[in-house]
Order: structure tokens, then C-alpha cells, then sequence
């Protein structure tokens, strides 16, 4: 049906988020005891609708959907998503499901907003491979850090069941906290080189003329961003910056970037003229 759009599509898949969500409250309160498949099916389901979506807004524009607030918005809840259905394939990781779903549903809701998906004329279109190439690599960056905080969560989440309550950890089906910590540090780790690379390809990219590169609000905030990464990277290398720490700097910086991302893209000339 011509009415049925891309962010219909993708209405229903935060519709399932928020089903997903609900669902892992009562995991939450049992503790995590099973292998529970449901959730898992829930974000599979959601993460069709929320494919369907994106390829339906791709064929539309005749590019890849990562121009304005709300597709690289989606972009970065899809990342997550699909990082949460491919670490699940693992039992012990199912659970990162019952942990995302929140975060996924918050996300979505808030790219729903219509302020960031502004009338097709006034987006701001890109041609060449090198800007989606830049804008792809930048936006998966985004979703390993999105779900190692997840991972940091799980991990905080084990440690205070180990410290109050011995037995529920015992029970529980969730990875020990050395494996969340590693998962956690590694999936940090990707999504720094991810950034990297992402800036090196925007730094090539041509720029208006006359327009301010290295005063640039989302530039400054991106380096900003990169070099909190790297000092959380090298700190936990070569300062034993491990544990409760390591974790709560993650769940921190990814915070900043939920909280921040969004302005400074408006506020930059580059990247919203």
C-alpha cells in the first residue's frame, strides 16, 4: 500500500522493541535461569521489520540511508541490533538481547521524532562512494560501542549478584564476568578501529569552500570522542583500568555519545549546511 512507508515499517519494529523490553523484565526478575529463546525471537522479528524499513527508504532515495538525523539514527539501532543477534547466537550471550532491547526501543523512539527527518528536498544529498563509505563506518562504529556498554551492563549486573547475592549468580545463566569483561574490550576495540577508519575517510572528503574544518563542531566532537575511546583503551592496557572501572567508562562514553551526538550534528555546517 503506497500509505505504508518506510517509517510505518519501522514504527512496527519499535512496537516490538517495546515487546521485547517488556518481555525482559520477567527475565529480569527471574533471574536469567534459562536459555530463553523468546526474546531472541522478538529482536529477530524486530531487527526484519527495521531491515524492511531501511531497504524501503534505500530504494526510495536510489543510495544508501544515512543522509539525515533519523536514517542515521536507524543505522545505529540496526548496527546494535544485528551485533545483539550475531554474539546471541552463542547461548551463554543470549541474554545481551534482554539487555539491548531497552536501549533499541529508546533509540527508535526517539528517530521518530519528525524534526529529524526533515522534507525529502531539504535533506542534504551526498554522490560518490566516499561519503557513504565514511557515514557506514562512523554509524557501525556507533553500534559496538552501543552494544560493548551493553556488554559492561551484563558484566555490573553479574558483579552485584556476586557481592549481594551469591546464589542468584550461581543460578543465573549469564557469562562470568571475566568473559563480559573480555566481550566487553573487544567489541570496544572493534568499534574504535571501525571510528578510525571512518574519520581517516572523512578527512578526504571535499569540503565547501571557505568552510571551517578543525572548528567544525561535529569534527572537534569527533576527536573528542576518539581520544576518550583511546584513553579508555590504553588505560585499561597499561594501567590495570579493568573491572567496575572498565565498565562504568564504557556505559559513560557511549552515554555521552546518545546525549550529545545528535546536537552537534545540528550544530555543525559540514554535516547539516
Amino acid at each position: 500500500m503506497a500509505w505504508f512507508n518506510d517509517r510505518h515499517t519501522f514504527l512496527l519494529a519499535v512496537v516490538v522493541y517495546g515487546l521485547s523490553m517488556v518481555y525482559s523484565v520477567f527475565l529480569w526478575r527471574k533471574g536469567f535461569r534459562t536459555h530463553d529463546r523468546v526474546n531472541y525471537l522478538l529482536l529477530l522479528a524486530a531487527f526484519g521489520l527495521h531491515t524492511s524499513a531501511m531497504v524501503q527508504r534505500g530504494f526510495s532515495l536510489n543510495r544508501c540511508p544515512v543522509n539525515n538525523l533519523f536514517e542515521a539514527t536507524i543505522f545505529i539501532a540496526w548496527a546494535l541490533a544485528l551485533a545483539c543477534l550475531i554474539v546471541g547466537l552463542m547461548p551463554r550471550l543470549r541474554h545481551l538481547a534482554a539487555f539491548a532491547s531497552p536501549v533499541l526501543f529508546v533509540i527508535g523512539v526517539f528517530a521518530l521524532m519528525p524534526g529529524l527527518d526533515p522534507p525529502r528536498g531539504a535533506r542534504t544529498e551526498f554522490s560518490g562512494w566516499l561519503p557513504s563509505f565514511h557515514a557506514t563506518m562512523i554509524l557501525l562504529a556507533y553500534g559496538a560501542f552501543g552494544l560493548a556498554s551493553v556488554a559492561a551492563i551484563m558484566f555490573l549486573t553479574q558483579q552485584h549478584n556476586l557481592k549481594f547475592n551469591k546464589l542468584r549468580a550461581v543460578l543465573s545463566l549469564l557469562p562470568s564476568i571475566q568473559r563480559l569483561e573480555l566481550v566487553t574490550n573487544r567489541l570496544l576495540w572493534v568499534g574504535f578501529c571501525l571510528l578510525t577508519i571512518g574519520l581517516l575517510a572523512g578527512g578526504r572528503l571535499p569540503r565547501p569552500e571557505g568552510a571551517p574544518f578543525l572548528k567544525d563542531a561535529k569534527v572537534i566532537w569527533s576527536i573528542v570522542l576518539w581520544l576518550l575511546y583511546l584513553g579508555l583503551l590504553v588505560g585499561r592496557w597499561r594501567f590495570s583500568f579493568s573491572g567496575r572501572r572498565f565498565a562504568c567508562g564504557v556505559i559513560g562514553i557511549f552515554a555521552f555519545v546518545l546525549l550529545t551526538f545528535w546536537g552537534t550534528n545540528l550544530l555543525s555546517g559540514l554535516h547539516h549546511p
